[in-house]
């Protein structure tokens, strides 16, 4: 089972997916360098520089994809790289997990290319058996990770029914 064709040309519906993955605590981990940070240092105040801002760079549209082919002889098109573009609700999950990365840069002794997993393990804990508590007692963490929840669900809200549509999924 695979896809059809035409989300090739859904820049909205990629960018949303893009959005989505980025802040879904499941998706990005926390081994290695963090190349998933979706946002520079100075937007959320970090305290040092990040160890990578590949994200912000490809957001922005500075990456360039290689262009290669397997055949030496085919054509190979230049294609013009472009900043990407948000739908409203994707800029509310970014504003969201801004917010959070703020307030999580604002603390002591933290990780400063910590992913998204990193900031729910250091506000919640862990518990003796080594599992991450569900919840948090720092109050303004629980409104942000509330409110970022919140975006993502309006989010995939609005992903699902393309989801569907270009036969990711079948219903």
């Amino acid at each position: 089972m695979f896809p059809n064709e035409r989300w090739i040309n859904d820049n909205e519906f990629m960018n949303d997916c893009l959005s989505f993955s980025l802040f879904n605590t499941n998706v990005i981990s926390s081994e290695g360098i963090n190349h998933w940070i979706p946002f520079t240092e100075q937007e959320v105040n970090a305290q040092a520089k990040f160890e990578s801002n590949f994200m912000t760079d490809f957001i922005k549209g500075k990456i360039k994809p290689e262009n290669s082919t397997d055949n030496l002889f085919e054509k190979q098109e230049k294609s013009e790289v472009k900043p990407l573009v948000f739908s409203e609700e994707a800029t509310a999950v970014f504003d969201a997990g801004r917010e959070l990365w703020k307030y999580y840069h604002a603390q002591k002794d933290v990780n400063v290319n910590a992913s998204l997993y990193d900031i729910r393990e250091y506000f919640q804990g862990r518990n003796e058996k080594g599992k991450m508590n569900n919840k948090s007692d720092d109050a303004t963490y629980t409104e942000l990770i509330g409110n970022l929840r919140e975006k993502l669900k309006d989010l995939a809200e609005k992903i699902k029914p393309k989801v569907y549509e270009y036969e990711f999924l079948k219903e």
